[in-house]
């Protein structure tokens, strides 16, 4: 049964997640609070606040094709888990977000909505307060493998990925017998879910996008997105049989977003990740993060509140990978002094050539927020390349002032991690990510005198 056509009860109410807060969702709030309220001692409050996470709120993810019932399910499960539905209609829809009003105007031009844009309007979303108490479900997204990159550099790690799959000729049929309700809304189906009442037969509507042709090529596109998203959620995922009832569809995903992951680390990582700029640091963090639970550290935080969150049980008990610190060092000294001495470091090396071709070459749309790269991702029309702006830190002078400073200061930090590892980061960012997941299982190899 569709979801779409599903009884409309719902399932009577389950145990919920507990009310907490994360940690580094908070961090941009914390400083704002910090500069408005200006405590006498900054550091202190900043770490009560710190302290209150146990990072236990849903996290969830479902995909699936056209008519496989996600959108019904994720409905359920915020319900039940008392959590927030994220989906592209109700991002746009917010009234008070200047985001979305920009986004709303690009969604009835172009009936859909840019990468980056959509990527922004998660971004601000999972900021507010009722997200990062209760947490989120996003339904549909990511759509493609470009958003899932780059929501994952952003941090933003889901618990549990959950993939509705049906034959597609099933989903063909589901659509076919779709029919609405112009004046409630509701969705109804001429096999599954018919209205007993007759006024309310004689008004039901077919809605657009239903037509085989039409269903047929958004199941096209969808084939070819998935499989390319999926490599981005190892460990979390699990593939639910969609052409059975709705009511036990939601089961078993409850299920499963009930249950904890344990790391499959086979020790506690602590994990430092070297590199220029432009080298996928930040990338291979949140994957790293996401498949063995360990916790991400931004490079932003001050040593003081360093200190205290990598001393706080969660990084104790499943370890840290930490991007962008040390850059010198002297803050390699004084992280080792601190008790805080990793066990794996890999130096991510990207030739001086590609980085200037990855980051010189990238460019911004002003009017959509969308990004380019001139090699990568040109844009689609020459009107859209005309109005194409750089960022000033992408220049090649500035990048070649920051690599200049990055080069000076790894000859040191190689010296001093005798034991890193180096990868080739100029690849698919998922091969490199084996290569240093390679690195984490494997033994560290002895050198021979």
């Amino acid at each position: 049964m569709d979801a779409t056509t599903a009884p409309h009860h719902i399932p009577p109410e389950m145990p919920q997640y507990g009310e907490t807060y994360h940690v580094f969702e908070l961090m941009q709030n914390l400083l704002e609070q910090l500069l408005i309220h200006q405590p006498k001692d900054p550091i202190p409050f900043m770490i009560s606040h710190l302290q209150q996470d146990n990072d236990n709120v849903p996290k969830i993810v479902i995909l699936g094709p056209p008519a496989s019932g996600k959108t019904t399910i994720a409905m359920w499960l915020c319900k039940h888990l008392s959590s927030n539905l994220l989906t592209v209609e109700n991002l746009i829809a917010r009234e008070f977000s200047s985001l979305a009003a920009v986004a709303r105007k690009h969604y009835q031009k172009m009936r859909k909505l840019s990468s980056t844009l959509l990527v922004k309007l998660i971004q601000e979303r999972l900021k507010e307060e009722d997200c990062v108490r209760r947490g989120w479900i996003l339904d549909g997204i990511p759509e493609t493998r470009e958003q899932a990159l780059m929501i994952q550099t952003l941090g933003i790690t889901p618990r549990h990925v959950i993939v509705l799959s049906a034959p597609d000729t099933v989903l063909i049929e589901r659509n076919l017998g779709k029919r609405i309700d112009p004046q409630t809304g509701e969705i109804y189906h001429t096999t599954f879910d018919w209205p007993s009442e007759s006024d309310v037969q004689n008004r039901l509507l077919v809605p657009g996008g239903v037509s085989e042709l039409e269903t047929a090529r958004g199941l096209l596109e969808y084939h070819r997105n998935i499989v390319r998203i999926l490599p981005a959620y190892p460990q979390i995922l699990k593939v639910i049989n969609a052409d059975q009832p709705c009511v036990d569809v939601f089961y078993q995903a409850l299920t499963y977003v009930q249950t904890n992951h344990r790391s499959n680390a086979p020790f506690t990582p602590r994990v430092l990740l070297c590199g220029p700029l432009g080298s996928g640091k930040s990338l291979q963090a949140a994957l790293l993060a996401q498949k063995y639970g360990l916790v991400n550290v931004p490079d932003s935080i001050i040593m003081k509140v360093l200190s205290r969150r990598l001393s706080q049980q969660d990084c104790v008990q499943k370890g840290w990978v930490l991007h962008g610190f040390p850059k010198d060092l002297d803050q390699a000294h004084l992280l080792n002094s601190l008790g805080y001495p990793p066990n794996r470091v890999f130096f991510l090396n990207v030739p001086f050539d590609s980085v200037i071709e990855r980051l010189t070459l990238r460019r911004v749309d002003p009017v959509t927020g969308e990004r380019y790269h001139l090699m990568y991702k040109p844009p689609a029309t020459m009107e859209i390349q005309a109005r194409l702006l750089q960022n000033p830190k992408d220049t090649e002078e500035q990048v070649r002032v920051k690599m200049d400073l990055f080069y000076r200061n790894s000859v040191e930090l190689e010296e001093f991690y005798k034991r890193a590892i180096t990868v080739n980061a100029d690849q698919d960012p998922y091969t490199v990510f084996e290569y240093i997941e390679s690195g984490i299982i494997n033994p560290l190899p002895k050198k021979v005198p």
